[in-house]
C-alpha cells in the first residue's frame, strides 16, 4: 500500500491539473481573464509537484533512475511555461520537452539496453511517422526540422519504454517498467492531439484531453520511479 503522504499528493495534483484543464478551457481567447491566471497558476504547480513526488519517492528504482526522470520533469515545467506564455513560444517549448523526452530516454536505458526487443521501437516509429506524414501538408516550413527531430526523439522515447517493459516482464522491476510504458505511449498520445489540434484542425475542448493525457503520462512517469523494497 502507498503511504497516505503519497496519496495526498497524487489528490493535490489531480486538483492542480483539473484547475489548469478548467482554466483553459473557460478562458476568452486573446485575452488574460480570471480563468487564464487560473491555467497560469495550476499549470506548472501540478508539473513542479509531480517532479516533487519523484525527488522524493523512497525506495528507487536506482538513483540513476530518479536522477534522469526527475530531469526530464524539470525540463516538461520548462517547456510548460514557454507553451503557455501569452506570446508564440512554440519551439523553445518544443526544445524543452525535447531535452525531457533525453532524459527520459537516459532513464530507461539504466536496466534495459536500446531497441534490444525491436518490435515496440518499430511500432512507436511507425506511429510517429505515420502522423508526421498526416501533419507535413499544414506544417510551416520553419518547423520541418525541429517537428521531426521531435517526433524521432518522442518515438524513440516510446519504443525504449516498451522495450523496458518486454525486458523486465518476470522480475522485480515489472512494476516499474509497466508504469513506464504506460507514462511514454500516453505522452505520446497528448503529443499527438496537440499536434493535431495546432496543425490540422481544431479539436473541441483541446485543452481538456491534451492536459489530461500529458498529467496522467507525468504521473505514470514518476510512479516508475519507486522501486520494490
Amino acid at each position: 500500500m502507498r503511504p497516505a503522504s503519497s496519496r495526498g499528493s497524487d489528490v493535490a495534483i489531480a486538483l492542480l491539473a483539473i484547475g489548469a484543464i478548467v482554466g483553459i478551457t473557460f478562458a476568452s481567447k486573446g485575452e488574460i481573464d480570471g480563468w487564464r491566471w487560473l491555467h497560469w497558476i495550476c499549470k506548472p504547480l501540478a508539473t513542479l509537484l509531480i517532479l516533487w513526488t519523484v525527488l522524493r519517492t523512497e525506495p528507487a528504482v536506482s538513483l540513476r533512475y530518479r536522477r534522469w526522470m526527475a530531469a526530464g520533469m524539470m525540463a516538461s515545467l520548462v517547456g510548460d511555461v514557454f507553451l503557455m506564455l501569452p506570446q508564440d513560444a512554440f519551439v523553445p517549448g518544443l526544445v524543452s520537452f525535447l531535452l525531457a523526452h533525453l532524459c527520459f530516454i537516459v532513464a530507461l536505458l539504466g536496466d534495459s539496453r536500446f531497441a534490444e526487443r525491436p518490435l515496440g521501437m518499430l511500432a512507436c516509429v511507425a506511429y510517429g511517422a505515420l502522423n508526421l506524414w498526416a501533419l507535413w501538408p499544414s506544417l510551416p516550413e520553419a518547423l520541418h526540422v525541429p517537428v521531426v527531430v521531435y517526433v524521432l526523439v518522442l518515438a524513440a522515447m516510446g519504443g525504449q519504454a516498451v522495450v523496458r517493459a518486454r525486458r523486465h516482464a518476470m522480475d522485480e522491476l515489472a512494476g516499474s517498467a509497466q508504469w513506464s510504458m504506460a507514462g511514454a505511449l500516453i505522452f505520446m498520445l497528448s503529443d499527438t492531439l496537440l499536434a493535431w489540434d495546432r496543425f490540422r484542425f481544431v479539436i473541441p475542448m483541446s485543452g481538456l484531453w491534451v492536459l489530461a493525457t500529458y498529467y496522467t503520462a507525468l504521473w505514470c512517469l514518476a510512479r516508475s520511479v519507486r522501486g520494490s523494497r
